[in-house]
């Protein structure tokens, strides 16, 4: 499975603007956000803002990574 990554800016309401919209053979499977300072601890962490079909997660995980996100979506996406 490829993924491709497509950087955006996601009006969330907050300073967490900084996305990447993330695909699978073409199809949109999840938008992750980098969050901002003002996460303290967990700032510049990447979380799932939205996953759709197996990437859906009722509790959204965060990522140290882009690296580390793409692993997790793949896992899901082969489950």
């Amino acid at each position: 499975m490829n993924l491709q990554l497509q950087p955006v800016q996601v009006a969330t309401g907050s300073k967490d603007t900084e996305s990447q919209l993330v695909f699978a053979d073409g199809f949109l499977v999840a938008v992750l956000v980098r969050l901002s300072e003002e996460h303290a601890d967990e700032a510049g962490r990447w979380y799932l803002e939205a996953g759709f079909g197996p990437v859906d997660d009722p509790h959204p995980p965060t990522f140290a990574n882009v690296h580390e996100a793409q692993a997790w979506i793949t896992h899901r996406l082969a489950s």
